[in-house]
């Protein structure tokens, strides 16, 4: 019986940079979070894919970077028809 080898997908990492983090899956950047501001009146905004978005602290930026990562972040574009016409 022949078995398949299945290519395996690169598990993503992130890499610290001078002022952002990047969310990197092989050698693809699929995210990043940096800080806007400083000091206790500093936000972390970050993006991932067409997502973006802004978080308090650094643990909460890299997890929702994460989860839009994980459920797909694509998401069609104003004027994009999802059905055929």
């Amino acid at each position: 019986m022949a078995t398949r080898k299945t290519a395996k997908k690169a598990k993503p990492f992130w890499e610290r940079g001078y002022d952002t983090h990047g969310y990197w899956r092989g050698k693809i950047k699929i995210g990043w979070v940096a800080l806007e501001g400083r000091g206790k009146d500093g936000q972390y905004r970050w993006q991932a894919g067409t997502r973006t978005g802004e978080a308090k602290n650094l643990a909460e930026a890299k997890k929702a970077v994460e989860l839009t990562t994980e459920f797909g972040a694509s998401q069609l574009g104003l004027f994009d028809n999802p059905e055929p016409d």
